[in-house]
Protein backbone atom coordinates (compact mmCIF):
# COMPACT_ATOMS: atom_id res chain seq x y z
CA UNK A 1 0.00 0.00 0.00
CA UNK A 2 2.05 2.74 -1.54
CA UNK A 3 2.17 6.65 0.36
CA UNK A 4 5.76 7.13 -0.47
CA UNK A 5 5.40 9.84 -3.67
CA UNK A 6 2.69 11.20 -6.23
CA UNK A 7 5.80 10.57 -8.33
CA UNK A 8 4.88 6.92 -7.89
CA UNK A 9 1.53 7.06 -8.82
CA UNK A 10 0.42 5.76 -12.57
CA UNK A 11 -0.26 8.07 -15.28
CA UNK A 12 -4.13 9.13 -15.87
CA UNK A 13 -5.69 7.13 -18.86
CA UNK A 14 -6.57 10.56 -20.75
CA UNK A 15 -2.80 11.64 -20.48
CA UNK A 16 -1.78 8.47 -22.17
CA UNK A 17 -5.03 8.92 -24.69
CA UNK A 18 -3.69 12.03 -25.43
CA UNK A 19 0.02 10.69 -26.39
CA UNK A 20 -1.60 7.75 -28.72
CA UNK A 21 -3.52 10.69 -30.62
CA UNK A 22 -0.49 12.46 -31.31
CA UNK A 23 1.41 9.44 -32.77
CA UNK A 24 1.35 10.88 -36.13
CA UNK A 25 3.67 12.39 -38.32
CA UNK A 26 4.27 16.34 -36.84
CA UNK A 27 7.00 19.08 -37.22
CA UNK A 28 9.97 18.18 -34.50
CA UNK A 29 10.57 19.98 -31.62
CA UNK A 30 8.63 22.71 -30.59
CA UNK A 31 6.79 23.09 -34.07
CA UNK A 32 3.92 20.77 -33.86
CA UNK A 33 0.37 22.14 -33.45
CA UNK A 34 0.15 20.67 -29.98
CA UNK A 35 3.03 22.77 -28.65
CA UNK A 36 2.56 25.69 -30.78
CA UNK A 37 -0.90 25.50 -28.61
CA UNK A 38 0.12 25.70 -25.32
CA UNK A 39 0.42 29.62 -24.93
CA UNK A 40 -3.35 29.57 -25.79
CA UNK A 41 -4.41 27.31 -23.35
CA UNK A 42 -1.91 28.33 -20.51
CA UNK A 43 -3.27 32.18 -21.12
CA UNK A 44 -6.72 30.65 -20.77
CA UNK A 45 -6.31 29.20 -17.94
CA UNK A 46 -4.32 31.85 -16.08
CA UNK A 47 -6.46 34.80 -17.58
CA UNK A 48 -3.86 36.48 -19.14
CA UNK A 49 -1.05 36.36 -21.78
CA UNK A 50 1.60 33.65 -21.23
CA UNK A 51 3.94 32.31 -22.96
CA UNK A 52 4.75 27.67 -22.15
CA UNK A 53 7.26 25.88 -22.84
CA UNK A 54 7.26 22.23 -22.09
CA UNK A 55 10.39 20.15 -20.28
CA UNK A 56 10.65 17.04 -18.85
CA UNK A 57 11.20 17.01 -15.11
CA UNK A 58 10.44 19.76 -12.59
CA UNK A 59 14.06 20.27 -12.02
CA UNK A 60 14.48 21.03 -15.76
CA UNK A 61 11.39 23.34 -15.35
CA UNK A 62 12.65 25.15 -12.16
CA UNK A 63 16.07 25.98 -13.07
CA UNK A 64 15.52 26.97 -16.76
CA UNK A 65 13.37 29.31 -15.50
CA UNK A 66 15.94 30.76 -13.01
CA UNK A 67 18.61 30.71 -15.58
CA UNK A 68 16.15 33.10 -17.31
CA UNK A 69 15.61 35.35 -14.81
CA UNK A 70 19.14 35.43 -13.11
CA UNK A 71 22.71 36.41 -14.65
CA UNK A 72 25.59 33.71 -13.40
CA UNK A 73 26.51 36.39 -10.73
CA UNK A 74 23.60 36.49 -9.38
CA UNK A 75 21.59 35.32 -6.14
CA UNK A 76 17.50 34.05 -5.48
CA UNK A 77 16.54 34.04 -2.27
CA UNK A 78 14.81 30.94 -0.96
CA UNK A 79 13.54 28.87 1.63
CA UNK A 80 16.15 27.00 3.62
CA UNK A 81 13.85 23.96 2.89
CA UNK A 82 13.22 24.67 -0.59
CA UNK A 83 13.39 21.79 -3.23
CA UNK A 84 16.10 23.73 -4.87
CA UNK A 85 18.34 23.67 -2.34
CA UNK A 86 18.35 20.01 -1.15
CA UNK A 87 16.81 17.89 -3.73
CA UNK A 88 17.89 19.22 -7.17
CA UNK A 89 21.41 17.89 -6.86
CA UNK A 90 23.23 21.29 -7.58
CA UNK A 91 21.01 21.99 -11.11
CA UNK A 92 20.16 25.77 -9.64
CA UNK A 93 24.18 26.59 -10.11
CA UNK A 94 24.31 24.37 -13.17
CA UNK A 95 21.95 25.93 -15.66
CA UNK A 96 22.84 29.27 -14.57
CA UNK A 97 26.45 28.68 -14.36
CA UNK A 98 27.01 29.93 -10.41
CA UNK A 99 24.20 31.95 -9.41
CA UNK A 100 23.85 31.50 -5.59
CA UNK A 101 20.70 30.19 -3.22
CA UNK A 102 20.21 32.91 -0.20
CA UNK A 103 18.84 30.80 2.21
CA UNK A 104 15.51 32.27 4.64
CA UNK A 105 13.40 30.97 6.95
CA UNK A 106 10.02 30.97 7.89
CA UNK A 107 7.29 28.82 9.49
CA UNK A 108 5.92 25.70 7.37
CA UNK A 109 8.87 26.11 4.59
CA UNK A 110 7.73 29.45 3.68
CA UNK A 111 9.27 33.07 2.61
CA UNK A 112 7.53 35.82 4.57
CA UNK A 113 7.70 39.89 2.83
CA UNK A 114 9.88 40.34 5.70
CA UNK A 115 11.85 37.62 5.51
CA UNK A 116 12.67 38.88 1.62
CA UNK A 117 13.19 42.53 3.09
CA UNK A 118 15.93 41.03 5.85
CA UNK A 119 17.88 39.34 3.59
CA UNK A 120 17.88 42.08 1.02
CA UNK A 121 18.96 44.38 3.94
CA UNK A 122 21.32 42.40 5.42
CA UNK A 123 23.60 42.29 1.94
CA UNK A 124 25.50 45.23 1.07
CA UNK A 125 25.25 46.68 -2.52
CA UNK A 126 28.50 46.38 -3.62
CA UNK A 127 30.66 44.05 -5.87
CA UNK A 128 31.90 42.22 -2.61
CA UNK A 129 28.71 40.27 -2.12
CA UNK A 130 26.73 38.28 -4.60
CA UNK A 131 22.90 40.53 -5.25
CA UNK A 132 19.95 38.26 -5.42
CA UNK A 133 17.80 38.90 -8.72
CA UNK A 134 14.87 36.61 -7.79
CA UNK A 135 12.86 34.96 -5.03
CA UNK A 136 11.86 31.20 -5.43
CA UNK A 137 9.07 29.85 -3.37
CA UNK A 138 7.67 26.63 -3.63
CA UNK A 139 3.61 26.12 -4.11
CA UNK A 140 2.54 24.25 -1.85
CA UNK A 141 5.72 24.61 0.29
CA UNK A 142 8.05 21.14 0.74
CA UNK A 143 6.39 21.07 4.41
CA UNK A 144 2.61 20.68 2.67
CA UNK A 145 1.91 23.71 3.17
CA UNK A 146 -0.30 26.54 0.89
CA UNK A 147 0.38 30.22 0.30
CA UNK A 148 -2.79 31.77 0.55
CA UNK A 149 -3.61 34.32 -2.30
CA UNK A 150 -2.76 37.31 0.47
CA UNK A 151 0.52 35.91 1.30
CA UNK A 152 1.41 35.09 -2.46
CA UNK A 153 0.27 39.37 -3.18
CA UNK A 154 2.77 39.91 -0.37
CA UNK A 155 5.70 37.56 -1.65
CA UNK A 156 5.03 39.43 -4.86
CA UNK A 157 4.84 43.05 -3.49
CA UNK A 158 7.98 42.78 -1.78
CA UNK A 159 10.13 41.26 -4.52
CA UNK A 160 8.97 44.15 -6.89
CA UNK A 161 9.99 46.37 -3.89
CA UNK A 162 13.34 45.18 -4.06
CA UNK A 163 13.80 44.68 -7.49
CA UNK A 164 13.58 41.28 -7.45
CA UNK A 165 11.82 38.63 -10.02
CA UNK A 166 9.45 35.99 -8.68
CA UNK A 167 9.61 32.15 -9.46
CA UNK A 168 7.30 29.57 -8.36
CA UNK A 169 7.86 26.30 -8.28
CA UNK A 170 4.61 24.45 -8.58
CA UNK A 171 5.17 21.17 -8.62
CA UNK A 172 1.99 20.49 -6.59
CA UNK A 173 0.83 23.51 -7.68
CA UNK A 174 -2.65 21.97 -8.67
CA UNK A 175 -2.76 20.47 -4.84
CA UNK A 176 -2.61 24.03 -4.17
CA UNK A 177 -5.33 25.74 -6.28
CA UNK A 178 -7.82 22.58 -5.38
CA UNK A 179 -7.31 23.52 -1.74
CA UNK A 180 -7.79 27.19 -1.62
CA UNK A 181 -10.41 27.18 -4.01
CA UNK A 182 -8.81 29.96 -6.02
CA UNK A 183 -7.93 30.99 -9.21
CA UNK A 184 -4.92 29.26 -10.81
CA UNK A 185 -3.32 33.47 -11.20
CA UNK A 186 -4.76 34.42 -7.55
CA UNK A 187 -2.49 31.17 -6.35
CA UNK A 188 0.61 32.62 -7.94
CA UNK A 189 -0.06 36.09 -8.79
CA UNK A 190 2.88 38.51 -9.65
CA UNK A 191 4.93 35.56 -10.04
CA UNK A 192 7.42 36.23 -13.39
CA UNK A 193 7.48 32.29 -13.72
CA UNK A 194 6.37 29.42 -13.07
CA UNK A 195 6.74 25.60 -13.14
CA UNK A 196 3.33 24.17 -13.35
CA UNK A 197 3.45 20.47 -12.28
CA UNK A 198 1.79 17.86 -14.11
CA UNK A 199 3.87 14.56 -13.74
CA UNK A 200 2.83 14.23 -9.72
CA UNK A 201 -0.44 14.67 -10.44
CA UNK A 202 -1.33 12.26 -13.55
CA UNK A 203 1.37 12.85 -16.15
CA UNK A 204 3.92 11.13 -17.47
CA UNK A 205 7.41 12.93 -18.73
CA UNK A 206 6.06 16.84 -19.18
CA UNK A 207 6.20 19.88 -17.11
CA UNK A 208 5.43 23.00 -17.95
CA UNK A 209 7.06 26.62 -17.60
CA UNK A 210 5.34 29.21 -17.97
CA UNK A 211 6.75 32.54 -18.44
CA UNK A 212 4.32 35.04 -17.72
CA UNK A 213 6.41 37.97 -19.76
CA UNK A 214 6.14 36.36 -22.89
CA UNK A 215 9.31 38.30 -23.78
CA UNK A 216 11.08 36.15 -21.37
CA UNK A 217 10.59 32.94 -24.28
CA UNK A 218 12.86 33.48 -26.45
CA UNK A 219 15.79 33.67 -23.81
CA UNK A 220 14.07 30.74 -22.24
CA UNK A 221 13.97 28.57 -25.69
CA UNK A 222 17.79 29.24 -26.10
CA UNK A 223 18.42 28.12 -22.47
CA UNK A 224 16.62 25.00 -23.14
CA UNK A 225 17.95 24.24 -26.22
CA UNK A 226 21.55 24.59 -24.81
CA UNK A 227 20.71 22.27 -21.96
CA UNK A 228 19.84 19.72 -23.92
CA UNK A 229 16.23 19.85 -23.06
CA UNK A 230 14.06 20.34 -26.54
CA UNK A 231 13.05 17.37 -27.64
CA UNK A 232 12.99 16.09 -30.49
CA UNK A 233 8.96 14.72 -30.42
CA UNK A 234 8.14 17.29 -28.36
CA UNK A 235 4.51 17.46 -29.16
CA UNK A 236 3.88 14.02 -27.07
CA UNK A 237 4.62 16.25 -23.94
CA UNK A 238 2.92 19.00 -25.25
CA UNK A 239 -0.07 16.41 -25.70
CA UNK A 240 0.10 15.38 -21.75
CA UNK A 241 -0.02 19.12 -21.00
CA UNK A 242 -2.96 19.87 -22.89
CA UNK A 243 -4.83 16.82 -21.80
CA UNK A 244 -4.59 17.76 -17.86
CA UNK A 245 -5.80 21.75 -18.32
CA UNK A 246 -8.69 21.14 -20.84
CA UNK A 247 -11.60 19.81 -18.89
CA UNK A 248 -9.86 21.16 -15.92
CA UNK A 249 -8.48 16.91 -15.14
CA UNK A 250 -5.47 18.80 -13.18
CA UNK A 251 -8.29 19.93 -10.73
CA UNK A 252 -10.31 17.05 -10.71
CA UNK A 253 -7.01 14.66 -10.01
CA UNK A 254 -5.58 17.51 -7.27
CA UNK A 255 -9.00 17.00 -5.66
CA UNK A 256 -8.98 13.42 -4.81
CA UNK A 257 -5.20 13.54 -3.73
CA UNK A 258 -6.26 16.09 -1.48
CA UNK A 259 -9.60 14.42 0.07
CA UNK A 260 -7.53 11.19 0.48
CA UNK A 261 -5.42 13.32 2.57
CA UNK A 262 -7.35 14.78 4.59
CA UNK A 263 -8.79 11.65 5.36
CA UNK A 264 -5.37 10.34 6.98
CA UNK A 265 -5.22 13.74 8.94
CA UNK A 266 -8.62 13.05 10.05
CA UNK A 267 -7.25 9.69 12.26
CA UNK A 268 -3.69 11.51 13.03
CA UNK A 269 -4.84 13.65 16.04
CA UNK A 270 -1.83 15.34 17.19
CA UNK A 271 0.97 13.84 15.54
CA UNK A 272 0.34 16.61 12.74
CA UNK A 273 3.34 18.23 12.64
CA UNK A 274 1.96 20.54 9.95
CA UNK A 275 -1.72 21.69 8.67
CA UNK A 276 -2.76 19.79 5.61
CA UNK A 277 -2.99 21.85 2.71
CA UNK A 278 -2.80 19.81 0.11
CA UNK A 279 -2.03 16.05 -0.18
CA UNK A 280 1.49 15.73 1.97
CA UNK A 281 0.91 14.55 5.62
CA UNK A 282 3.59 14.88 8.11
CA UNK A 283 3.22 12.73 11.16
CA UNK A 284 5.16 12.66 14.87
CA UNK A 285 5.84 8.72 14.75
CA UNK A 286 8.42 6.62 16.30
CA UNK A 287 10.35 4.18 15.03
CA UNK A 288 8.86 1.49 16.57
CA UNK A 289 5.47 2.55 15.26
CA UNK A 290 6.80 3.13 11.77
CA UNK A 291 8.55 -0.33 11.73
CA UNK A 292 4.51 -1.52 12.73
CA UNK A 293 3.11 0.00 10.35
CA UNK A 294 5.63 -0.88 7.46
CA UNK A 295 4.58 -4.70 9.15
CA UNK A 296 1.19 -3.93 7.99
CA UNK A 297 2.13 -3.59 4.09
CA UNK A 298 2.06 0.18 4.38
CA UNK A 299 5.31 1.88 2.54
CA UNK A 300 6.32 5.79 3.13
CA UNK A 301 9.46 7.90 4.18
CA UNK A 302 10.64 8.24 7.13
CA UNK A 303 11.33 12.20 7.90
CA UNK A 304 13.96 12.66 10.40
CA UNK A 305 14.15 10.51 13.18
CA UNK A 306 10.71 10.58 14.63
CA UNK A 307 8.45 11.73 11.99
CA UNK A 308 7.29 10.31 8.60
CA UNK A 309 5.94 11.67 5.12
CA UNK A 310 2.97 10.24 3.50
CA UNK A 311 1.82 11.35 0.08
CA UNK A 312 -1.69 10.47 -1.56
CA UNK A 313 -1.76 10.55 -5.02
CA UNK A 314 -4.21 11.19 -7.58
CA UNK A 315 -5.35 7.77 -7.66
CA UNK A 316 -5.33 6.89 -4.12
CA UNK A 317 -6.79 3.34 -3.26
CA UNK A 318 -9.97 4.49 -1.11
CA UNK A 319 -9.16 0.91 0.99
CA UNK A 320 -5.70 1.34 1.17
CA UNK A 321 -6.58 4.83 2.68
CA UNK A 322 -9.01 3.95 5.12
CA UNK A 323 -6.67 1.10 6.26
CA UNK A 324 -4.02 3.22 6.88
CA UNK A 325 -6.09 5.71 8.70
CA UNK A 326 -7.05 2.97 11.24
CA UNK A 327 -3.62 1.82 11.39
CA UNK A 328 -2.59 5.54 12.46
CA UNK A 329 -5.71 5.85 14.82
CA UNK A 330 -5.21 2.22 16.31
CA UNK A 331 -1.50 3.27 17.44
Amino acid sequence: MQFLSDNAAAVHPRVWQAMRDADAPQPPYDGDALSQGLDTAFSELFGRPCAVLWAASGTAANCLALATLVPPHGGVICHRAAHIEHHEGGAPAFFTHGAKLILGEGDGAKLTPDEIGRIRGGIARDVHEVQPHAVSITQTSELGCTYSPAEIAGIAASAREHGLKLHVDGARFANAVAFLGCTPWEACQGADTLAFGCIKNGGMSAEALVLFDPELADLARLRRKRAGHLQSKGRFLAAQLLAMVEGELWLENARAANAAARELAGAAGGRLLYPVEANEVFLALSPAERTALRAQGFAFYDWGEDAARLVTAWNADPGHVRSLAEAIGGL
